[in-house]
């Protein structure tokens, strides 16, 4: 099974975040590439990012001040990427909120390796984002273009699931163990019933859930990414 994590470049360079969406594409991150500090800010506004990748040298917001914005609002891995290699920019940077720093030119298996010691320290997933669609466990909320959308416990678990594994089959005996308990009654149907209710509330909430939920015929139910 592929975890799949949401990054968040942001650098002024185009052909620097070309480079980077390239190589950490072929390593199952999603990218979203912004163009400058404002942008990237306005990225946050309806996507949850599972680490962001700053550049420091740009014009009108530099990368210290948008971290110290970032960290105002979110604790997200930031990994500063920058030209600049003065211990005291180092320093700088660390102290701003920043939990890392690399130096342009970097190497790429270097860059990966502190990405994945950063995404460990997170500890297991408690928010996931999937086309704009926010599960926040640690708040017991899902949402969508920031607005809450109702669900009872057992679809909350279920819709936890499917967003965090991706492209993964969940048959209704798995998600009865999962959800209910090896030891529980429950029957297929009673699964079938939490799942339309589920897929309707979100529905009805504007996202188009038909686009990325669906059914397998004869085995259960998966999300599509």
């Amino acid at each position: 099974m592929i975890e799949l994590y949401n990054v968040l470049l942001v650098d002024d360079d185009p052909e620097m975040l070309d480079l980077l969406a390239l190589y950490l594409k072929s390593h199952n991150y999603m990218c979203q590439k912004a163009h400058g500090s404002y942008e990237a800010l306005t990225y946050f506004e309806t996507r949850v990012f599972d680490i962001v990748l700053l550049d420091i040298m740009m014009p009108d917001m530099d990368g210290w001040e948008l971290c110290q914005k970032i960290r105002q609002f979110s604790d997200v891995p930031i990994i500063m990427v920058t030209a600049r290699r003065q211990n005291e920019d180092v320093v700088k940077g660390l102290k701003l909120g920043a939990d890392d720093y690399i130096t342009k030119p970097f190497n790429e298996e270097v860059l990966l390796a502190r990405i994945e010691a950063l995404l460990r320290r997170q500890g297991p997933v408690t928010r996931v984002e999937r086309n704009g669609l926010v599960w926040d466990e640690n708040r017991y909320v899902l949402f969508y273009q920031n607005k809450p959308i109702k669900l009872t416990p057992k679809e909350f678990m279920m819709a936890g699931y499917f967003m965090k594994h991706p492209n993964q089959v969940f048959s209704r005996e798995k998600l009865i163990d999962l959800v209910w308990g090896f030891d529980s009654n429950t029957t297929g149907r009673t699964v079938d019933s939490h799942v339309r209710n589920m897929r309707e509330k979100i529905n009805r909430a504007g996202f188009p859930i038909d686009d990325y939920f669906k059914t397998v015929w004869g085995v259960g139910y998966k999300w599509i990414q």
